[in-house]
């Protein structure tokens, strides 16, 4: 055990060490100079805002969710009228319209509030930080 203890003490003394001395020397980024440091070539420079890449993807999701339940809607609709008067068909038929409307109605609303949250945050424009203090200060009372 004490052999253990030889090894294993000085080991995690010198790595505590080499921690100490190698955090010393990076220097301090803000959170915009690490973002921009962290962008590729041609990478879009707003996260946020009309132009942002969240927007843009959340809208492109939203939109193929909203595609996808028109789909089935209409699925639902050639299920009903080929039914032919069977109960558990026409059952069928009218769950499968109900759940799509109600997948519609669950993507407008989500496009609605994600677009809305978007709007409500600062993109790099935003020099002032306005809708960030708003935010901030309508969560604190």
């Amino acid at each position: 055990m004490r052999k253990y203890l030889k090894i294993v003490l000085p080991s995690l003394l010198l790595i505590g060490i080499l921690v100490l001395v190698g955090t010393q020397s990076v220097s301090a980024l803000t959170l915009k100079e690490g973002a921009n440091a962290a962008r590729c070539d041609g990478c879009p420079e707003n996260l946020f805002g009309g132009t942002g890449v969240f927007k843009q993807v959340t809208n492109t999701i939203l939109y193929i969710v909203g595609v996808i339940a028109v789909i089935m809607l209409i699925f639902g609709g050639i299920k009903y009228v080929i039914s032919g008067g069977d109960a558990k068909k026409v059952t069928d038929a009218k769950n499968t319209i109900l759940y799509a409307i109600i997948g519609l109605v669950i993507a407008f609303l989500a496009y609605a509030i994600v677009n809305f949250i978007i709007s409500a945050l600062p993109s790099s424009e935003d020099d002032d930080n306005t809708k960030t203090s708003l935010i901030i200060n309508s969560a604190n009372g």
